[in-house]
């Protein structure tokens, strides 16, 4: 039998390296959860459409995300964020293997905290529309439309939540990518 000692020094070193690899792993798992989110909020308000079913012979009463200016900017910055999360996933996969990078590390931080900024803005817009659509606003004499566009603001409403719970978890992959860093 071969006895063989481990120093001190090695064991907390492979204890490290273990909790690294699973701060990438749930990097991993939170940057996969944000691409969702933010897909499902561009999925959703890009496909809230809808028309009442009375109409005169000139106008038509329809209601779509591109029809204000807040919801389009709303869409394409999740879009953006979409696509910076699936850029973003090889890069974790690559933390995984190599635990010890560090300056693709530094590069996540700045992009994610530019993508945060962005989808901030975005959904901040967006929800000061919606919060228009159904309450109104009585010193303007801006009515609620969401009386009749019942589909059209539940969905507006609902891909709000899909935004934000992206935004949420950029903040999160922001403070794990710093806790793997300072672990190093």
């Amino acid at each position: 039998m071969k006895v063989t000692s481990i120093e001190a020094g090695d064991a907390s070193k492979a204890k490290v390296h273990g909790v690294n690899r699973g701060i990438s792993v749930f990097d991993l798992v939170l940057r996969i959860a944000a691409l969702v989110g933010a897909l499902g909020s561009v999925v959703a308000m890009g496909t809230a459409d809808q028309a009442l079913s009375f109409s005169t012979q000139t106008v038509n009463f329809e209601a779509q995300y591109d029809d204000i200016d807040a919801f389009k900017f709303f869409v394409i910055v999740n879009a953006i964020t979409c696509g910076y999360l699936a850029l973003s996933i090889p890069i974790s996969i690559f933390h995984i293997i190599r635990r010890r990078a560090g300056k693709s590390r530094v590069l996540l931080i700045f992009l994610d905290a530019i993508m945060l900024v962005f989808i901030t803005s975005g959904a901040s817009a967006a929800a000061a529309i919606v919060y228009l659509a159904h309450n109104g606003n009585t010193s303007t004499n801006w009515f609620s439309i969401c009386q009749q566009y019942t589909d059209f603001c539940q969905r507006s409403a609902g891909s709000l939540i899909g935004s934000f719970g992206a935004m949420a978890l950029l903040v999160l992959l922001i403070i794990l990518s710093a806790i793997a860093l300072s672990r190093r």
